[in-house]
């Protein structure tokens, strides 16, 4: 056990006596089964921030800070049992990190009165925050990350994708399914051709789908794709000599470990991204000293700076970030959910406060509001450099199309209103 930040793997018993922080987090982690090369770099990283703020600041206004990290395998029936057993915790805010997980977590945890934060996925309508009180995505939704890809490509073509052919390779899942609705709505708008391409869990099996992007040529690939299925598929687009430059992945099919097993033909791949890369950042610095070198890493520490791990880590910091404005708006040090709900929906990310957390142009800025629950749906698009071994930007921050997706999340969660009986508006 860590000195000022527990772990706790909780399965079917609960850690009997008081709690040793007064903030107590809630880490939904996977570090095993067919998706745990992806999960450890993301909890590592979500872990390790809380403990930086520990070690170095003495918590988040003075309260020490209680992580508690249940095992879920990325089974969903695994994730709610995770939710159900550590929900008595005190837990001030869930990160499912499994879209089919948040589907099923978004009635409960309403009904519990305990905020969500999907970050990046889960259901993309979540943005509606008037009807879902208690669900949160910022700063960017699929729906946003569909958008981006589809606008990087039209630059590419002088604005026109007419006539083009796009094919979305894509996890037969509730995860891989969120963006084909937007997707067909784009494709009216700019007149491109789309194919879906469905891969079943875990997806290691795809021959049959890059055979057939193989004898239809389209034009571009997009991919929704998780652990496995990624390096899988990087591996096939490799094998029938797919031009990577034309592969875009979301920012869920981009990291080192999607890349590094093709080896020079994953050269070119691109990714969406709504944080920056690598660990050139003054945060960095303290985080060595605070808990790589003072042997409080939640891994093995080198996964520091990796694609999932400031993934995780800047989960983390939103979090925070959410803490502190609670407790300016209460008044109070000590949080309930309910309070850390009202900080996250108050939650402002300006460039001047990632700038004095150490990390100056980190993410996009945005604001939060009971209207918003998603953010402003900047995102940029990233490429890997097989030569250099790292991923880098190639293009700013740009807003996703909200004259498509607004329309979208507004029929959505009034559909969603009118099936659970939910009244929408604010407090």
């Amino acid at each position: 056990m860590k000195k000022n930040l527990m772990t706790l793997a909780i399965g079917a018993t609960m850690l009997a006596g008081p709690a040793l922080a007064d903030l107590t987090f809630s880490s939904l982690s996977y570090r095993t089964g067919p998706y745990a090369a992806n999960g450890i770099p993301f909890a590592d990283g979500y872990a390790d921030y809380f403990t930086l703020l520990n070690e170095r600041d003495g918590g988040i206004g003075g309260e020490k800070i209680n992580l508690v990290e249940c095992e879920t395998g990325y089974n969903t029936e695994k994730g709610v049992e995770c939710y159900e057993s550590t929900k008595g915790t005190g837990a001030l805010v869930y990160q499912p990190l499994s879209t089919g997980i948040t589907y099923q977590l978004i009635p409960k945890a309403t009904a519990d009165g305990i905020p969500v934060h999907s970050m990046g996925y889960g259901r993309t309508s979540a943005k509606n925050g008037e009807v879902f009180r208690n669900i949160f995505n910022y700063p960017a939704n699929y729906w946003d990350g569909a958008s981006i890809a589809v606008t990087h490509l039209a630059d590419l073509n002088g604005g026109d994708l007419s006539g083009k052919k796009i094919a979305l390779v894509y996890h037969n899942s509730a995860y891989g399914k969120e963006p084909i609705r937007t997707l067909e709505e784009l494709s009216k708008k700019h007149g491109y051709e789309l194919s879906l391409l469905p891969v079943d869990h875990p997806g290691q099996e795809q021959k049959s789908q890059w055979l057939q992007i193989r004898r239809d040529k389209p034009d571009y690939v997009l991919m929704w794709g998780w652990g496995v299925m990624n390096q899988v598929a990087i591996q096939e687009a490799v094998n029938i000599r797919f031009p990577m430059e034309n592969f875009i992945g979301i920012w869920w099919s981009g990291s080192e470990n999607d890349v590094l097993p093709a080896g020079e033909g994953a050269h070119g791949y691109k990714s969406l991204t709504f944080h920056n890369l690598g660990q050139d950042y003054p945060l960095y610095d303290d985080m060595k000293k605070y808990v790589v070198d003072a042997g409080k890493a939640a891994g093995a520490g080198d996964q520091v700076g990796t694609v999932l791990y400031n993934r995780g880590m800047y989960a983390a910091m939103l979090a925070a970030e959410a803490a502190k404005t609670a407790q300016g708006i209460h008044g109070t040090m000590t949080l309930t959910p309910a309070q850390m709900r009202d900080g996250m929906e108050a939650l402002e990310m300006t460039e001047a406060k990632m700038e004095a957390l150490g990390l100056p142009n980190f993410g996009p800025t945005f604001n939060v509001s009971c209207e918003n629950h998603g953010g402003n749906g900047f995102g940029a698009v990233a490429q890997w450099d097989a030569n250099a071994g790292q991923w880098g930007l190639i293009t700013d921050y740009f807003q996703s199309d909200q004259d498509v997706i607004m329309p979208l999340v507004a029929e959505d969660s009034s559909a969603f209103a009118a099936e659970n009986n939910i009244t929408a508006g604010c407090n």
